[in-house]
């Protein structure tokens, strides 16, 4: 690799870095207002998050649904769709996935099998949630945001009467019931997961964390493949990129609109549905879509700007701000300061690495302006050939 090669690697990750040294710039001015030291409130915000095994576990359970609707979140925004219904596709995904889950428990079949098919049965849930508005962006130009966003209300009330009525716990049943499912069979609960460090020890081994991050990892790595590996990834970032050369060189921009919503939205319907299986064992809600998914929907926007909206990058990404959340409690417990600060810091950082992005397109319009001309640069709608017709 060249000099000059290493030199584009550095500025390509360098606004990232930046936006984050002035998110934490502005968050330090917030700590001094409300009368807290910065660097005391960053060490405690650092230990709750990474000072103990347990602590570090929580942190990797915080990031687990963020990962995987950030990687949805690559998916649409790589397919040029803006994806806000990462609430509503993880609720659809968990209602699905654990009334499969309950149904296949009163079965004899083994719990692995069951594990499988409600992950499906949640994948399928989201995906089809989300479905619904790239079809409408599609084929009726309905602004996807708004749609995705009204999406996301319609299935927490979904959430609130299945929980109330089909789904409701029976042991749960009378005038001051508690909105939940029945606690799904403990062979279908997704394992602990835990790394032999040395003889007899185990790390993570009483902790919460659970084989969903395997699992998040695993979808991470096959998603970049998809997308920059594949002619379905190629079809999707190109309609992203320029919708009109991409209708031009033959590919079918409607059709890859709603295939990057549908596998947007099966991401995070994933997300909802490990949320059942590792943590909480069964779909408790009160009555708000927070109450379920602790603002995963919202936050893996949040991660997946932040990792480049790139699958790979989304996942230091999710640790980072898992470890936000999780140590904005020990920082509260500690110097008083309001957890709620961190939200704050999370808007702080979008707006500084959105602001980036303007420096990334012009380097990108420069770098191509003086690239010399060659068939692996050609742009899509000069392509003599058009093997990428679906």
């Amino acid at each position: 690799m060249t000099l000059r090669r290493i030199f584009d690697r550095v500025l390509d990750v360098l606004p990232a870095l930046i936006a984050l040294f002035a998110g934490l710039v502005v968050a330090s001015i917030l700590l001094i207002a409300l009368n807290a030291n910065p660097l005391d409130a960053f060490q405690s915000m650092w230990k709750g998050a990474f000072g103990t095994e347990n602590a570090t576990a929580e942190t990797l359970v915080k990031a687990i649904p963020m990962l995987f609707v950030a990687i949805g979140i690559c998916i649409a925004f790589r397919g040029g769709v803006t994806n806000i219904g990462g609430e509503g596709q993880m609720i659809a995904g968990a209602l699905v996935g654990v009334a499969v889950a309950l149904w296949l428990g009163a079965t004899a079949l083994a719990g692995w099998l069951i594990i499988v098919l409600s992950l499906a049965a949640g994948f399928v849930a989201g995906a089809l949630y989300a479905g619904i508005a790239g079809v409408l962006k599609a084929y009726f130009n309905v602004n996807e945001i708004l749609s995705t966003i009204m999406l996301n209300q319609i299935a927490v009330q979904m959430m609130n009467f299945l929980l109330n009525g089909p789904l409701l716990d029976p042991a749960e049943a009378g005038a001051n019931h508690i909105p939940k499912t029945a606690r799904i069979v403990e062979w279908a609960e997704l394992p602990r997961l835990s790394f032999p460090i040395s003889e007899g020890v185990d790390i993570f081994a009483r902790t919460r964390l659970h084989w969903g991050l395997i699992i998040a990892v695993i979808l991470a790595i096959v998603v970049y493949v998809l997308l920059w590996r594949t002619t379905i990834g190629y079809r999707i970032r190109a309609v992203g990129a320029n919708d009109r050369a991409a209708r031009y060189a033959g590919i079918r921009d409607k059709r890859q609109i709603v295939l990057a919503m549908l596998l947007a939205g099966g991401c995070a319907g994933l997300a909802g549905v490990v949320q059942v299986l590792g943590l909480g064992y069964r779909l408790q809600t009160d009555g708000s879509a927070s109450g379920f998914t602790a603002g995963a929907g919202f936050n893996g926007i949040v991660v997946a700007l932040f990792g480049g909206l790139n699958p790979i990058g989304a996942l230091p990404a999710s640790v980072f701000f898992g470890g936000l959340l999780v140590g904005a409690q020990k920082m509260q417990r500690d110097l008083g300061v309001p957890a709620a600060l961190i939200t704050a810091i999370n808007g702080l950082i979008v707006v500084f690495v959105v602001s980036s992005q303007i420096f990334v397109t012009w380097r990108a319009r420069r770098r191509a302006s003086a690239a010399p001309p060659t068939p692996e640069s050609a742009p899509p709608q000069v392509a003599p050939r058009l093997e990428v017709q679906s």
